[in-house]
């Protein structure tokens, strides 16, 4: 995974680590510091602070190589895939078979296109069985890759049993764990990119979980919305789109007030119109299919807004992962500020105890 940063071999960071090797420059302060008299006189500076400008306009991180489509359709079908199996579920619950149908058969083909799409990334179909060959609770692509492994034969047959008919406690049992493990496949993609040094996701491993699943559950609202012909079978799918705006919008403003100049990348430029497109898309979407729930026109219109507007954000998280890491200044900028904050703390401690 490139980006992906810890500061030894015998240490793994935490979630909360912060990104950038801070440790020579802190350690060059503290030792500099340390060097100081009793009457607190240290060696004086002959030359101003250097400002950073970058090696040649290189950029400090590696960032992300992942291939394009590719990964922004993977993490949208992963999202559609596990809010199918949601709706799927409910549906089974009230005893709606066709609408529950539907989303069993969305469940599905979104899952196979995501693996499609996965393993299109990784150039050769034997790299995703390699992933297999270990579990590792703190790796989020090994998790991920389990967890694929699991869903994607509970989504098929739950998805053949209501197809042919045939065992149907088979279809229930698999309906029920596809739901189970369904949020999990529409989140862990999250904690895959967060589970790297690139400003725009590291610093949003908190929020961006929520965001994922957000979207998930908008674009499988969306899917019910465009395939169901009654309006009363379009009411769950309605209601998971409006609760999936609600979540995706809600945890992304939060995101963004807590980043600071690190969501930049998710306001600016390109895909900061990405990711705006796409709340703009889904809000358009849930209002219309509350507007026009008795039209199966307004319906279907919804549903294309709402699939549409999925896949956007999810394009645009991703493209603001790639500007992050390609300006430094995401990487240096807030590195900086928490030195000059550490250093003020210290000197307020140091003035206490005088």
């Amino acid at each position: 995974m490139s980006g992906n940063g810890q500061d030894s071999p015998a240490a793994r960071p935490g979630r909360e680590a912060v990104t950038g090797a801070v440790g020579a420059i802190d350690g060059g302060r503290r030792r500099r510091k340390a060097g100081k008299g009793r009457r607190g006189r240290g060696e004086q500076a002959m030359v101003p602070e250097a400002e950073f400008t970058s090696y040649y306009g290189k950029p400090v991180l590696n960032g992300p190589v992942w291939k394009t489509p590719d990964v922004p359709a993977y993490l949208f079908l992963g999202g559609l895939a596990g809010g199918s199996s949601l709706l799927a579920a409910g549906y089974h619950v009230l005893g709606r078979e066709r609408p529950g149908l539907i989303a069993k058969l969305g469940a599905l083909g979104s899952v196979g296109a995501s693996v499609v799409a996965l393993v299109h990334d990784l150039g050769r179909p034997e790299r995703f069985v390699n992933m297999l060959r270990v579990v590792k609770p703190t790796s989020p692509m090994s998790m991920g890759s389990w967890l694929l492994t699991v869903y994607g034969p509970m989504a098929g047959l739950s998805a053949a049993s209501a197809v042919t008919g045939l065992l149907p406690r088979v279809g229930t049992a698999a309906t029920a764990c596809a739901a189970l493990t369904g949020p999990g496949v529409a989140s862990y993609t999250a904690a895959l990119v967060a589970d790297t040094a690139v400003p725009a996701w590291h610093d949003a491993h908190r929020e961006l979980p929520y965001v994922f699943v957000g979207s998930g559950a908008v674009a499988a609202g969306g899917l019910g919305l465009l395939a169901l012909r009654r309006g009363a079978d379009a009411a769950p799918a309605r209601n998971l789109a409006l609760f999936g705006t609600a979540l995706e919008i809600g945890a992304s403003r939060l995101l963004e007030r807590r980043l600071g100049m690190v969501a930049e990348p998710y306001r600016q430029g390109r895909s900061g119109a990405l990711v705006r497109a796409g709340e703009a898309l889904a809000v358009a979407g849930s209002a219309g299919a509350v507007a026009g729930r008795r039209s199966r026109v307004a319906r279907a219109l919804s549903g294309v807004a709402l699939l549409a507007g999925s896949a956007l954000t999810k394009w645009g998280v991703f493209e603001a992962g790639r500007v992050s890491a390609a300006d430094p200044k995401y990487t240096v900028v807030p590195q900086r500020e928490r030195l000059r904050r550490r250093e003020e703390e210290a000197a307020e401690h140091g003035a206490v105890r005088r």
